[in-house]
């Protein structure tokens, strides 16, 4: 293992960290022994969003201790897509690969990736080929999502997929360049283009500790990503209330023609009053609750604050903690 504490890395891993301690000692393990292994300078950088349990210690200590590692403290959670960014933003290597800290998405892996990046691809993202230890429910949502995303997105996602990547450097500058605040990291790099192929693994059981992302985290990822990266929800919008009214019209043409036909036989009532407007209203509030998510993005956008604010930085020089605050502000 070469000396890197003065020289650039050719690899950069980025491993956003959320109260992950029963973890770490595993993960820290097999960190060391993939740096080892790599052929040439790497960093790891861990960026702890806001965690409450002693990950933050543990760290810190990591990246004092070892050259090689690096340690970014956000000053509260910001959310596992920031983090990420939080990381991308620091990271100095040609290849730059993002995997969480739960070893669900085995470092081992990034071996092959390497290998894909050498002959030319400058995105080589993970497919999960099975997901163990995890419910049949969490499992089927996501395969729904990913091919519901599929369907609405102009942009081809790959399915399967996660935050589990390698990027060249020239993609990493085109991600720096787009400072959205409602991120979804995986479309991000789809919509960039470049190269890119895939790595297949089986994805493995936590082997400690327990999942960070609970339903709502993944249902608001989700929204992310179908906003982010789809109007049509905005144009479904509109043709059910094309249908509506049609609707509407037709049945209102209906009780026209039987009045003036003579028909007797039926009375408007109350019950039927409610059904109508209770329909109407409930449509209403469904299409302009699509239409707020939009406009809400819009005012994310439009206030233009940071992405994400740090708190402390471990295991930087002063050349490469300049570096990545002039890149953090950019994309705030």
């Amino acid at each position: 293992m070469s000396d890197q504490t003065g020289s650039r890395p050719r690899y950069s891993l980025i491993v956003p960290v959320f109260n992950e301690q029963a973890v770490l000692p595993m993960l820290l393990l097999r960190l060391d022994r993939l740096l080892q292994d790599l052929d040439g300078p790497a960093e790891a950088i861990f960026v702890d969003d806001g965690s409450s349990d002693c990950s933050p210690i543990v760290l810190r200590q990591k990246a004092k201790d070892d050259p090689r590692f690096r340690y970014i403290g956000l000053s509260r959670n910001f959310g596992h897509q920031v983090a990420i960014t939080a990381g991308m933003d620091a990271a100095r290597g040609d290849a730059i690969v993002v995997m969480d800290a739960d070893l669900q998405d085995p470092p081992e892996v990034i071996g092959e990736m390497i290998a894909r990046w050498k002959d030319g691809y400058e995105v080589v993202y993970g497919r999960r080929l099975s997901r163990e230890g995890e419910n049949r429910f969490k499992t089927w949502t996501a395969s729904l999502f990913y091919r519901l995303l599929a369907r609405l997105s102009s942009v081809d996602i790959p399915r399967d997929t996660g935050d589990f990547r390698l990027i060249d450097r020239k993609v990493l500058k085109a991600f720096r360049a787009m400072p959205e605040r409602d991120r979804f990291v995986r479309g991000m790099f789809a919509w960039l283009g470049f190269r890119q192929t895939e790595v297949a693994f089986h994805r493995l059981p936590r082997p400690a500790g327990e999942t960070k992302y609970s339903l709502f985290k993944m249902l608001r990822l989700a929204v992310n990503g179908v906003v982010g990266f789809s109007d049509a929800p905005l144009r479904l919008a509109i043709w059910i209330g094309f249908a509506v009214s049609a609707c509407a019209a037709l049945y209102a043409l209906t009780i026209m023609v039987r009045a003036m036909s003579g028909d007797s036989g039926f009375v408007v009532g109350w019950a039927s009053t409610i059904t109508i407007v209770s329909f109407l209203s409930g449509i209403n509030m469904i299409l302009t609750g699509l239409m707020g998510l939009y406009i809400g993005s819009i005012y994310n956008e439009v206030k233009r604050r940071p992405l994400y604010v740090v708190s402390e930085r471990v295991g930087f020089d002063e050349a490469g903690t300049a570096a990545a605050g002039e890149s953090g502000r950019k994309a705030g």
